[in-house]
């Protein structure tokens, strides 16, 4: 039973990470970076 809760429990965290990054691609930021672009130089090779 404890290991149900934790697989429970590690798949909405993923979830939740996923769902994350997809709504900041959706609004236009890199997920990676803090969405300070004038200050980042694109040193992780993301252009707008």
């Amino acid at each position: 039973m404890g290991t149900f809760i934790v697989s429970v429990i590690l798949i909405v965290i993923v979830a939740l990470a996923v769902r994350s990054i997809i709504k900041a691609k959706r609004s236009g930021r890199h997920p990676s970076c803090g969405g300070n672009c004038g200050s980042c130089g694109h040193r992780c090779g993301y252009r707008q």
